[in-house]
Parts: C-alpha cells; sequence; structure tokens
C-alpha cells in the first residue's frame, strides 16, 4: 500500500460516508418505518382470519417473499414508465423496500401475535374490552416485545440491502463509491471501506437493539 493508495481512502472517506448519513440512513428508516406499519396491518388481518383479506394478503407475501429485491427495483423503476408511471429514483427506492421489508415483517408480527395465549383475549372479552381494545391495550404490546429482536434483525439486514439501490441510480453509500473506483481505479481498498463503514452502522444498530432488548426485558419483568 503506497502513499497514493493511503490518500485515496482518507480522501474517500468523507466522501462515502456522507451519503451514507444523507441518503442510506434515511432511506433505511422511512423504509422500515412504512414497512412496520404494512406489516402490522397484514399481521392483523391474518390473525383475524378475515377470509378474503386473508387470501389477499398471503398473495402478497407470496409474490414478495418469492422474487428478488433487485427485480422488484428493476419493476418499479424501469417498467413502470411503459405504463406512464415515472418515479424518482428516492421515492421508488423507499416504496419497494417498504413493500418488500413488509412482507418479510408481516410473518414476524403474525408468529408474534400468534404466540400471545388466547386466554389473555378471552380475559380481555369478559372485562368488557372491545376487540380492537384487546389487540391495542393486551395483545400488540405483547407481540411487540416477542417480535422486537427477529425485526432488529430485519432493519440491519435493510441498512445493507439499500446498496441495491444504486441500481437505480440513488446515490447512496455504494454509487459514491462506484463513482470514486471509476476515477481512481482502486477497487479493492474502496469496496472494503465501504464494507466497513456498512459494518460500522450496522455494529450501531446492533448495540441499539441490545440496549432495547434489556429495556423490554426489565419492563416485562416489572410488569
Amino acid at each position: 500500500m503506497d502513499q497514493r493508495v493511503i490518500d485515496i481512502i482518507l480522501d474517500s472517506f468523507s466522501k462515502i460516508l456522507l451519503p451514507g448519513l444523507t441518503m442510506t440512513i434515511p432511506l433505511t428508516v422511512i423504509s422500515f418505518c412504512l414497512a412496520m406499519v404494512i406489516a402490522t396491518a397484514v399481521a392483523m388481518v391474518q390473525f383475524a382470519n378475515v377470509r378474503i383479506l386473508k387470501q389477499i394478503c398471503r398473495f402478497y407475501i407470496w409474490v414478495i417473499r418469492g422474487t428478488p429485491l433487485l427485480v422488484q427495483l428493476y419493476v418499479m423503476f424501469f417498467g413502470l414508465p411503459s405504463v406512464g408511471v415515472v418515479l424518482d429514483p428516492f421515492p421508488c427506492a423507499v416504496i419497494v423496500f417498504a413493500i418488500n421489508e413488509g412482507a418479510y415483517c408481516a410473518e414476524t408480527m403474525r408468529s408474534a401475535l400468534e404466540s400471545v395465549p388466547a386466554g389473555q383475549i378471552e380475559a380481555g372479552y369478559c372485562v368488557g374490552l372491545s376487540y380492537w381494545q384487546i389487540m391495542r391495550r393486551i395483545v400488540l404490546p405483547q407481540a411487540l416485545r416477542t417480535a422486537f429482536p427477529p425485526l432488529s434483525n430485519s432493519l440491519i439486514a435493510m441498512t445493507k440491502d439499500t446498496s441495491l439501490a444504486a441500481n437505480i441510480t440513488v446515490l447512496e453509500m455504494f454509487m459514491a463509491t462506484q463513482r470514486i473506483v471509476a476515477r481512481t481505479y482502486e477497487p479493492l481498498v474502496l469496496y472494503i471501506e465501504v464494507g466497513l463503514i456498512y459494518l460500522l452502522f450496522c455494529t450501531v444498530l446492533t448495540k441499539l437493539q441490545s440496549i432495547g432488548e434489556k429495556r423490554l426485558n426489565r419492563y416485562q419483568r416489572q410488569g
């Protein structure tokens, strides 16, 4: 490693990190929040066992989990313009990531909802609570505690998957790195560098997951 390579690494660090903070993180946070809204709604429909809506939800999960994320990005960004629907890269990436992650998180939420003992639901009816009150006050709080670890893992995975947004011209960390590589012809060190920055982001999320789990366990013991 000569001085030129060291200078490239030092110079490129901020140029890679800045898109990570201004594009990768916002893309991850916004997409995951929308995914959680989708996942919760889909899981509750399945939990309520509304026949027609349940079949629609199962079809949605089947299609999204059975097709690659990259294909979904290409269909949305490059395919929809042929039928008159044109989306900017960032909103397109948000929509696709939210829909994709929502399907996976919906199954996590569904299993968490089904893990709540049926006796607690019956007890809620006995004290005069409505179905929605039971869901909001009894079932969902317990289900979210159960689902927290796998949902945190999904968030970490999504942080890494945002690199695929470079394929539809979203200027996030990976695309910024590709541009620097095209200019400097140093792919090895630069791709290792961006990998280490992704590792840094995921390490922070892992630490936050650990803190969150400890607090949830403490609240559960107090409860």
